[in-house]
C-alpha cells in the first residue's frame, strides 16, 4: 500500500472508534427521541363500496399475419393451376375478413352514438348488477302508488315580516333545527364525478337522485336498513366506514363518457312518479316508475342541453342550452310545436320558472348577465319563420335566432320583454327563484353569491323592474377548476319554512344561508369528509335532510342522529 493509502485506511479507524466512544445511538435513546418521525395519517377514512367496480377487459392480440412460405404451406413443386386456386381462396379469405371488420367497426361506431329508442330497467342497469334488477323495480313501484304533489305557498308575501326581530326569531327557530345535522350514511352512488341531485319528496324514505359525468343516474334509498340492503351476515358489526342504505345505477344516458354527463334532474311537479333528466348528449329523457321505462321526450342537434324546469303545472318545460338558447316545450302537444328562442350569444348555464308566477323565467348566462323575462311577450313573437332543417334523430323546432330576437325586444311590441338584468363581473353560473317566487339566488364565477328580493307589485304592471340591484353580496370562493363540478346556491323547496339555500364550499364543508344572507350553519366533519360537496339538494318536505355528491361520486346523507 502506498503512503496514502495506508493514512486513509488511519483515519477511518480512528473515526470508528472516536464514533463507538461517544455512543451516540445510546444518548439518542437516552433522551427519548425518536429515530424516524412518523408521517401524520389523516383521521378520515374512505367508505369501502360493497359493489364491484366495472373494470375493463384487457384486448386480446390478433394473431399476426405471417407468409405462406414461413408457414411452410406452399409447396415448391405445385402446379400452375393450384397456385392460381390458392391465391383465390386466399383472396376470398382475405375479402371475408375484411367484411367482418367492417361489420365489426360499424356496430361498434353505432354503440357509441346516443340511444334514442325506449328502454327498460333491464337495458339501463349493469349486466354485473342485473340480480338487483327486481330490488329496484319494487322500489320504484313501491313510490308511484303515491302521489306528492309539489306544494306551493298561495301566498307570496310569506315570512315578509315589516318587524326585523320576526326575521330573527325566525332564523334563530332554523338555525336550532338545523345545526344538530350530522352524517348518518355515505355511499359511492356513482362511479363518476356528480353533476346534478335531486331529493325525492317521499315523506317516509329518504330517496336521492344523483346524475353523474358519464350519463349515470343514480338511485339512493340513504336510510335502507340492512335487511332492505341485502345483507344477511348478522354476524358482521357495523362499521362507520362502510356504505349506508342501499343504491342502483342505471345507464340512462349513452355513450358512457364525459359526453353523456347528466346535466340536470328534475321530477314531475304533478305526482312525482317520473324522473327527468338533461344531458350533454343533447337529449332529454323520462323514467317512469311505474313501467320502468326510459323514453327520449326531446333531443337537439349538436347543442348541449344545460338545464331545464318545469312551470308549477307541470306540463310546460323550459330549456337552456350552450348555444344561448331557450326552448319551449309543451308535453301536451307534439314535439314539433317546440320553439328555440336564442335569448343570448353565449351559454345560458341555468334557466328558472317562477313557481307562483310561471310566465316569469329568470336565465343566467356565461356573457355575465342574470336576466328576468315575461314569456307572455316572447309568445307573440311573429312566427312566419319556417323551421330550421334538423337530423332526423332531432326534435325539430321553430327556431328564433339572436338577430330576430334583438329586433323583437326593440320593437314596440316587445317592450316588456326583458323585465330586468343584471350584469356580474364573471360569468354568471346559476340563478334560481325561491319557492314564493319572490327572491333570488345567484352564483358567478366572481367568488359571490347576490340575493334580490321583490314585492309583488313589480311584477303586476308590464313596465321594466325599477330596480336591478341586489340586496346583499357574499364573498364565497367559486373556483372549483376543471376537476369540480360548478357550485350552485340552491333553495330548500319546502315552502313551509323561512326561506334558506345550500351551497357547497371549498373548504369540504355545506353552507346554509337564510334568505337575507346569514349564515346559519356550516356542516362539517373532518374525520369522514376530505372533499369538497360541490352538488347539493334538500328534502322538499323535511327541513332536516340535506344531501351532497363529490367529485369521486360518494355521496353524504346529514339528518339527526336521534331520528
Amino acid at each position: 500500500m502506498s503512503k496514502a493509502e495506508r493514512e486513509r485506511e488511519a483515519n477511518i479507524a480512528r473515526n470508528r472508534a472516536l464514533l463507538e466512544q461517544l455512543e451516540l445511538k445510546q444518548a439518542v435513546q437516552d433522551l427519548g427521541f425518536s429515530a424516524k418521525p412518523k408521517p401524520a395519517t389523516s383521521k378520515a377514512k374512505p367508505i369501502q363500496p360493497t359493489k364491484r367496480v366495472k373494470k375493463e377487459k384487457a384486448e386480446v392480440e390478433p394473431p399476426r399475419r405471417q407468409s405462406a412460405r414461413l408457414r411452410n404451406v406452399i409447396d415448391p413443386s405445385e402446379s400452375p393451376s393450384k397456385k392460381r386456386k390458392r391465391e383465390a381462396e386466399i383472396e376470398e379469405q382475405r375479402a371475408q375478413e375484411a367484411e367482418a371488420r367492417i361489420e365489426a367497426e360499424e356496430r361498434a361506431r353505432i354503440a357509441k352514438r346516443p340511444r334514442h329508442e325506449d328502454l327498460d330497467l333491464k337495458n339501463l342497469i349493469d349486466e354485473e348488477d342485473a340480480s338487483e334488477l327486481p330490488s329496484l323495480s319494487t322500489e320504484l313501484q313501491s313510490i308511484a302508488q303515491t302521489s306528492w304533489s309539489t306544494n306551493l305557498p298561495e301566498d307570496p308575501e310569506l315570512f315578509v315580516y315589516d318587524d326585523s326581530k320576526k326575521d330573527e326569531r325566525a332564523v334563530v327557530d332554523l338555525r336550532k333545527r338545523l345545526k344538530g345535522l350530522k352524517i348518518v350514511s355515505r355511499a359511492k352512488v356513482t362511479q363518476d364525478r356528480v353533476y346534478s341531485a335531486a331529493y325525492h319528496p317521499e315523506p317516509t324514505k329518504d330517496l336521492i337522485f344523483f346524475g353523474d359525468k358519464h350519463g349515470q343516474l343514480g338511485v339512493w334509498d340513504a336510510r335502507a336498513t340492512k335487511e332492505e340492503a341485502g345483507d344477511d351476515d348478522d354476524a358482521i358489526e357495523a362499521d362507520e366506514n362502510q356504505e349506508g342504505g342501499k343504491y342502483w345505477r342505471l345507464q340512462v344516458h349513452w355513450p358512457a363518457t364525459s359526453k353523456s354527463s347528466i346535466s340536470c334532474i328534475k321530477f314531475d311537479p304533478l305526482d312525482s312518479h317520473t324522473v327527468y333528466t338533461t344531458s350533454y348528449d343533447c337529449t332529454i329523457r323520462s323514467l317512469a316508475f311505474e313501467s320502468g321505462v326510459s323514453r327520449e321526450i326531446f333531443s337537439s342537434e349538436d347543442i348541449l342541453l344545460c338545464s331545464m324546469d318545469f312551470a308549477p303545472a307541470g306540463n310546460e318545460l323550459w330549456i337552456s342550452d350552450a348555444s344561448g338558447g331557450l326552448t319551449h316545450l309543451d308535453l301536451r302537444e307534439d314535439k314539433s310545436k317546440a320553439k328555440w328562442y336564442q335569448l343570448s350569444d353565449q351559454k345560458i348555464g341555468c334557466v328558472s320558472v317562477n313557481p307562483t308566477r310561471s310566465n316569469f323565467l329568470l336565465t343566467a348566462s356565461n356573457n355575465r348577465s342574470l336576466k328576468i323575462w315575461d314569456v307572455r311577450k316572447l309568445g307573440t313573437m311573429p312566427s312566419n319563420i319556417s323551421s330550421t332543417p334538423s337530423a332526423s334523430s332531432a326534435t325539430p323546432t321553430l327556431d328564433f335566432d339572436f338577430e330576430v330576437v334583438k329586433e323583437f325586444l326593440d320593437s314596440p311590441k316587445g317592450s316588456g320583454c326583458l323585465r330586468g338584468e343584471w350584469r356580474h363581473e364573471k360569468s354568471a353560473s346559476s340563478a334560481y327563484w325561491d319557492p314564493r317566487g319572490r327572491s333570488i339566488v345567484s352564483t358567478s364565477y366572481d367568488d359571490s353569491i347576490r340575493l334580490w328580493d321583490y314585492p309583488s307589485s313589480v311584477f303586476k304592471s308590464d313596465e321594466p323592474f325599477p330596480s336591478v340591484r341586489p340586496f346583499q353580496r357574499i364573498r364565497h370562493n367559486c373556483q372549483t377548476g376543471k376537476w369540480l363540478t360548478i357550485l350552485r346556491a340552491q333553495w330548500s323547496s319546502n315552502p313551509e319554512v323561512y326561506p334558506h339555500f345550500t351551497i357547497g364550499n371549498m373548504d369540504h364543508s355545506l353552507d346554509i344561508f337564510s334568505g337575507k344572507g346569514e349564515l346559519i350553519t356550516k356542516l362539517a366533519d373532518r374525520s369522514k369528509i376530505t372533499a369538497v360537496q360541490a352538488v347539493t339538494c334538500t328534502h322538499p318536505s323535511i327541513v332536516e335532510r340535506v344531501a351532497s355528491g363529490n367529485a369521486s361520486g360518494r355521496c353524504v346523507l346529514w339528518a339527526p342522529t336521534d331520528d
